[in-house]
């Protein structure tokens, strides 16, 4: 077995390089969020794409353990009157076990013998929902998770702080480069603004984004770095993102700005939707980042079929500033609440050089795309139409504040208005009884 995977990843090797040049590469696809012990029918439709390179984007296993909801009893996961945690990690052994099962999945297996895989992680691969660099196991899962990589022993990524790491390629002139960010490591407590990357990692990005120049950019982030629908949904629920380390995003637009790279876009995953949203303040041209989540974990999937119509009109009026609508999507909010996978296609060939970004479904249809150029994703193609363009320009904390809760004030109101109707009910059914006896009395 050992001899046949040597095998396949020297034919991988050899089938990106080219006569001693790299060869183009011009299809990529990414995910996020697989849950190991859940069917994974979606790797058919990767492998249909035949893509040159496969990004994980994080929560490639879900390697901690969830307890039930309870609000009563002696473990009560949820509630102000909780008082046990209900995600608790695993321990190596079990974290192993599972990247062995995710790792053996026969969709997944055919894929890393037609593609070039990398990745990063967030947080149930790194050891417990929502943790940072607090954790106690990140050391020994940095670990494990490299090995489910394959990353060579003698890896930089064995030897630092953090699973961050670059890749390029195809031909000069032609390259493009995949920056991984690690989201988790030195990651400072939500609710901190402190920062997600580490001073160590800062430096290293300012020098990956001011190297030599690259026809494309992706740069690959766990958590969602241009739509902060936190701002929109609290305090009902909130998510992770960068918008809720407002200094460290302003910190990595303005990054980006000043290295006066091109062709720079972000990939994310973790919501357990897929959209498309983009920024054009914080750079000199768009700045897009496609969400893919998750290959098996999807927010559909959790609720009764009959209430996933429900869902989508609550994605539809949750407000939000950044998301991409337009005539791509299947449904009308322009998110994907489905399994889903998320596709990078380059047209070398084109005059101009043109990209389509992509979310799809488990079929492979597209469910959410968008076309764009490289010269529109230029530092130099400052025109007034993007400057004057104020639909991606507003910040969702920014919104007017009945706006900004709509979301919040429409549960409220339907809460109330559940009990005025129960109230309603009960005192009907009182009257009736009282003015049975009533009747009974007088017979």
């Amino acid at each position: 077995m050992a001899t046949m995977i040597s095998i396949a990843l020297l034919v991988l090797v050899s089938s990106l390089c080219v006569g001693g040049e790299e060869a183009l590469v011009s299809r990529i696809a990414f995910g996020s969020c697989a849950n190991q012990t859940s069917p994974q029918p979606i790797w058919d439709a990767i492998v249909s794409f035949s893509p040159d390179v496969f990004i994980w984007v994080g929560d490639n296993i879900y390697g901690d353990m969830r307890r039930p909801f309870k609000m009563f009893g002696n473990e009560r996961t949820i509630g102000p009157w909780k008082n046990v945690p209900r995600f608790v990690p695993s321990s190596e052994d079990e974290m192993r076990s599972k990247y062995e099962t995710a790792k053996s999945n026969p969709g997944y297996s055919r894929l890393r013998r037609i593609a070039k895989v990398i990745g990063t992680w967030d947080d149930h691969d790194y050891g417990l929902n929502d943790a940072g660099k607090e954790f106690h196991a990140k050391d020994t899962n940095q670990k494990l998770m490299l090995d489910f990589l394959d990353e060579p022993h003698d890896s930089p990524r064995r030897k630092q702080a953090g699973v961050y790491a670059s890749y390029t390629f195809g031909p000069e002139g032609r390259q493009i480069k995949v920056i991984l960010l690690d989201t988790r490591y030195h990651r400072d407590p939500l609710r901190s603004d402190g920062t997600i990357l580490g001073n160590a990692q800062w430096t290293w990005l300012r020098k990956e984004l001011n190297g030599p120049p690259s026809a494309i950019t992706i740069i690959v982030s766990s958590i969602q770095v241009v739509s902060n629908l936190s701002a929109c949904t609290g305090p009902l629920f909130y998510m992770e993102s960068w918008g809720r380390f407002p200094t460290e995003r302003r910190r990595l637009f303005s990054l980006i700005s000043n290295s006066k790279r091109d062709g720079v876009f972000f990939i994310s995953g973790d919501v357990h939707f897929g959209e498309i949203t983009r920024y054009d303040c914080g750079t000199g041209y768009p700045l897009y980042d496609i969400t893919s989540s998750g290959l098996t974990q999807a927010v559909e999937k959790v609720v009764p079929s009959f209430l996933h119509n429900v869902l989508r009109f609550l994605a539809w009026v949750t407000p939000t500033t950044m998301r991409v609508i337009n005539n791509n999507c299947k449904h009308k909010s322009c998110t994907y609440g489905q399994p889903n996978f998320g596709v990078i296609e380059v047209n070398w060939d084109a005059n101009p050089v043109t990209l389509r970004f992509e979310v799809r479904g488990v079929s492979g249809e597209a469910v959410n795309s968008v076309t764009t150029s490289l010269p529109e994703l230029g530092a130099s193609k400052k025109s007034e139409p993007i400057i004057n363009k104020k639909e991606y320009c507003s910040l969702e904390v920014d919104l007017p504040w009945l706006l900004r809760h709509r979301l919040a004030i429409l549960f409220s109101f339907s809460v109330a208005a559940v009990i005025v109707l129960q109230v309603g009910v009960l005192y009907m059914v009182i009257s009736l009884v009282v003015k049975c006896l009533r009747k009974c009395k007088l017979d």
